[in-house]
């Protein structure tokens, strides 16, 4: 059983935005109004209440989140499709200028030395205020670039909500600072699900690497000078980490369950992988299941893309196979890195209730795969409702150091042996061998990183791979792809299972047909051929995208990849690596200046 400190969540009012056209009650003094200094910052329990109101943690909707990568393909109107293939503007993208969160930060900073309690206390307190306040900035540059930095709380009358954005290395350096702070300060032993000294310093790592590579390969910054000051920040970080010996990763000796275990346990709480856990219990009456969106065909599905770039079982690369382009599904997950199977539904998944394998369900505008990483395979309520959710696991802090090193240019075989080839090995995969990798880039890769140079090309391109299988749907490949400066990849649209045309097709791989593909146009007949099981075959009718097939296949009736859209898409670059500020607060400060091109 999970084993739950005491959480008090202080209510927290719905945000606000630093906007006169709020109308009444724009920045209305909460939480003065509610919590008044001198009445409220008084102890520790004042100072814990307010922060623990403060805590906002990932969930399971992060194994949604890829739909925005070409780890999916989505239905949804998620924003980047949408501007791909739209005509934004500052008119059209109108959120993210929120600033009500930092309000609040700002005002615990302000009247917290008032309690009566140790400097200590009150700088643990300080710090993950601190910490708080460099995520909420750091969502802010990575969206707008150039922001106002505001350290107190203001009033509508306040001259400086018309003041001008400070610069991204201004608040970069505040950033940096606030996070020094925190992970000097917060304390390593804290409530159950809310974030430690650890999850700090992972945090300090995390948003030095995104700033690192991100200032190395975004030109239009012209700020290349300085990446290396942040990604030393990101090996230090991550150094510090993983000499606390605090955490490892979890490896049982079972390299076909292990991975999954992370996603599919009912208690993280002692696992020594999870930096910082979401813990839910039924009976404790905090839940939460996405089964129903997160499996089959609503609004997304894998992508062929994510499929290919896993490697074959000995360490040789699935696309250096050839015809490799015409395997099916059965083919394409055989002899594969066992992390494949672990995050997508396989050939012979049972699926619960029953003992018979699952049969993939194949519809339109999908790719036919299904997602099993953010899935509980169960029929029972407490299982599926109190799955844990690792916010944070250890297996970054490896792939951050990892990938620093190799951008410093200081990477080793021994540093590579204590990072990546640990993921490795928890799966049964060889370890990935510096000179061999440097020797014969992967050329797959190196169309999609063309910018990536030097002589660790090859060993930066493969802990990218490395990055994108371990971390699939978790909530990281759109930030990876945004630093890394390919943003377009984003313009190939998500392709799915090949099917060479017409005919009978075994599914889960026991030699025995499931499905039946027929033209479009045909009628699917009430009594089915079945197969010599006596089963009777699931019948699909395929066809080009948009007539009135089942499913769509690249070449219609003659077969190919499944096809989930045909809208293209351009990625305008650099204007898309940022968004507009919305033009109702250009109007309100005019001095503002939108980033990069946008209107």
């Amino acid at each position: 059983m999970k084993k739950f400190k005491n959480i008090y969540i202080l209510p927290i009012a719905g945000l606000m935005c630093f906007t006169i056209s709020c109308k009444k009650g724009f920045l209305d003094r909460f939480p003065q109004t509610l919590i008044t200094p001198e009445v409220f910052f008084k102890t520790e329990e004042d100072l814990s209440l307010y922060m623990n109101g403060m805590v906002s943690l990932h969930n399971r909707n992060s194994y949604l989140n890829d739909q925005s990568t070409d780890n999916a393909s989505t239905t949804g109107a998620v924003e980047i499709k949408n501007m791909m293939t739209g005509s934004p503007s500052s008119q059209t993208i109108t959120g993210g200028w929120s600033w009500g969160r930092l309000r609040n930060i700002n005002y615990f900073l302000e009247n917290y030395t008032k309690a009566s309690v140790s400097d200590e206390i009150k700088n643990h307190y300080a710090g993950l205020a601190r910490y708080y306040r460099a995520i909420f900035y750091y969502d802010m540059v990575k969206r707008y670039s150039n922001v106002p930095w505001y350290d107190k709380t203001l009033n509508a009358s306040d001259a400086e909500l018309k003041n001008p954005q400070n610069s991204r290395e201004e608040v970069m350096t505040k950033i940096l600072e606030d996070l020094d702070f925190a992970v000097k300060n917060v304390r390593e032993n804290v409530p159950t699900g809310t974030p430690g000294k650890w999850a700090v310093t992972l945090m300090q790592a995390k948003i030095a690497l995104h700033e690192g590579t991100y200032r190395k390969y975004h030109a239009e910054l012209k700020l290349e000078s300085t990446a290396e000051v942040f990604l030393k920040v990101a090996e230090s970080a991550a150094q510090e980490i993983i000499k606390s010996g605090k955490f490892s990763i979890y490896n049982s000796g079972k390299p076909e369950e292990d991975y999954a275990t992370l996603f599919e346990s009912l208690d993280l709480t002692s696992n020594k992988e999870v930096i910082l856990v979401n813990a839910f219990d039924q009976a404790k009456n905090v839940t939460q299941n996405v089964n129903s969106v997160v499996f089959g065909d609503y609004e997304q599905s894998p992508s062929r893309d994510l499929v290919q770039s896993y490697l074959m079982k000995d360490g040789s690369r699935f696309t250096a196979i050839a015809g490799h382009e015409q395997f099916g599904f059965v083919q394409e997950f055989k002899d594969r890195d066992p992390r494949l199977s672990q995050t997508l539904i396989y050939p012979t998944w049972l699926r619960q209730p029953g003992n018979t394998t699952y049969i993939q369900r194949l519809n339109k505008n999908f790719t036919g795969y299904h997602q099993r990483k953010g899935y509980v395979n169960s029929v029972d309520q407490n299982v599926l409702n109190g799955i844990d959710f690792p916010v944070h696991r250890y297996a970054e802090v490896l792939l951050i150091l990892a990938e620093a090193k190799a951008e410093l240019g200081i990477i080793t075989q021994t540093d590579l042996d204590n990072t990546i080839n640990i993921l490795r090995k928890r799966v049964g995969m060889p370890n990935l061998v510096l000179v061999t990798a440097n020797a014969s880039p992967d050329p797959a890769l190196k169309l999609d990183f063309p910018m990536v140079q030097g002589s660790n090309v090859g060993t930066i391109l493969e802990i990218r791979r490395e990055r994108r299988v371990e971390l699939a749907f978790e909530n990281t490949r759109y930030d990876d792809l945004m630093r890394w400066n390919a943003g377009k990849l984003l313009e190939n649209i998500p392709q799915g299972m090949y099917f060479p045309g017409v005919g009978n097709y075994d599914m889960n791989g026991d030699g025995v047909p499931d499905i039946k593909l027929i033209p479009e146009g045909q009628t699917i007949p009430s009594n089915r051929e079945k197969n010599s099981l006596g089963v009777p075959l699931v019948y699909y009718t395929i066809g080009r995208f948009g007539g009135p097939a089942g499913v769509y296949l690249s070449d219609g009736t003659q077969g190919g990849t499944m096809v989930t859209e045909v809208r293209k898409r351009t990625f305008v670059e650099p204007m898309y690596y940022y968004r507009p500020i919305p033009e109702v607060q250009m109007i309100l400060n005019p001095i503002l200046e939108q980033p990069f091109g946008w209107k």
